[in-house]
This record gives structure tokens, sequence and C-alpha cells, in this order.
């Protein structure tokens, strides 16, 4: 648990929504409490997993974790979701950084696909 959060909450820790996804295969000391305990992968060690799975699956351009978030936002447009829901789902204070972060596709309002095209 981050900082005052374990004293405030103290039960929260040992909830789902505070497990790591990725945790790291050997325990650390917390440099804050001293406790020995699982902490998450290092994000170097994620990158370089997934530089590796994607060598061996063939793919020769260069790819990394950030990758998949590209590559989200760019089917959820393709599936023709408007900019401005990617934009909240990917966090993004401004449309202008969603459009320039995803190379923005350049069909214009004509690349909203309406519900009765997909039939």
């Amino acid at each position: 648990m981050p900082h005052a959060l374990s004293r405030k909450y103290p039960g929260a820790g040992s909830q789902r929504i505070w497990q790591f996804i990725f945790p790291s295969k050997e325990p650390a000391t917390d440099p804050q409490t001293g406790i020995i305990r699982r902490h998450h992968y290092h994000q170097d060690t994620v990158r370089k997993h997934v530089k590796q799975a994607a060598s061996e699956a063939g793919i020769a351009k260069l790819c990394g974790p950030h990758t998949f978030r590209h590559s989200f936002a760019t089917h959820l447009l393709e599936k023709g979701y408007d900019i401005r829901t990617v934009q909240e789902l990917l966090d993004h204070s401004d449309v202008s950084t969603t459009e320039r972060y995803l190379h923005v596709m350049n069909r214009g309002g004509l690349g909203v696909i309406s519900p009765l095209d997909r039939r």
C-alpha cells in the first residue's frame, strides 16, 4: 500500500485491487517499513519480456508495452469510437494529445462507423 494509505485503510492491502498483476519473482525489503514483501516487476523487466516475445513471434519492428496503448486506441477508433472517448480512456487532458499520440488516421468524420453500417 502506498505511504499513509496503509495506516488509513489497514485492511485494504489484502483486497484484490491492491494486488500486482505482475508480481516480482523475488521478495524485497520495503524501503519504508523494512518488511520483506513481494513487489511488482520493474518496468524494465516487463519491457524486456515484451521485446523478447515480439522477437519470438517474428515481429521485426520495435515493440514495447507502450505499443499496446497505441494498438488499443487505434482499434477503438477503427471500431467507430469517438476520439473523445479514446481520450478519456487514455487519460489525456487534451484531445490534441490523443490525436498526436495516435498519428490520427486522417479519415475525418467519414471514418466514424454507424451502428447501421455494421449490418
